[in-house]
């Protein structure tokens, strides 16, 4: 069997993410909290004396056996600057019904925007409105909205 399982993300304050998602995007809890620490978990992650914490969060749209998106805190942890242009997982994308509400909502919730705000033609007379932005914690989301 193969089927997408689930994004994880690490966050200074799992606490705050989660609710952000929550907040923003309709994500739901489903029970899935984890507090992770072990022999098991030093040998998987590499890392000496790994403690994780976080929950599993129901992505909108979706049933409640998944994807998820995961979000978790370490004790410690690297930090780094994300780019919209770097290397790796760029950005998370959610179809939502109105953009720059949901834009509006993203910046009250302690998130901020990237660009502009942007229509755009495609074949077929689709057409797409677009803005990036950032969570509470800098990741960086797209959100869009199609007609």
């Amino acid at each position: 069997m193969f089927r997408y399982a689930h994004t994880n993300m690490i966050a200074r304050d799992h606490k705050k993410l989660i609710a952000f998602y929550k907040e923003v995007f309709h994500c739901r809890s489903i029970g899935e909290t984890r507090d992770l620490r072990g022999e098991w978990l030093d040998r998987l992650t590499g890392l000496s004396g790994a403690h994780i914490v976080g929950e599993h969060l129901c992505l909108p749209g979706y049933g409640e056996d998944h994807p998820t998106l995961e979000i978790f805190s370490y004790d410690h942890m690297e930090e780094s600057d994300p780019k919209i242009n770097r290397c790796g997982l760029a950005h998370l994308a959610f179809e939502v019904d109105d953009v720059e509400e949901t834009l509006k909502r993203v910046l009250e919730n302690g998130g901020g925007q990237i660009g502009e705000l942007v229509t755009a033609e495609y074949p077929g007379g689709k057409r797409a409105v677009f803005v990036y932005a950032s969570d509470c914690e800098g990741n960086i989301l797209e959100l869009q909205s199609w007609s």
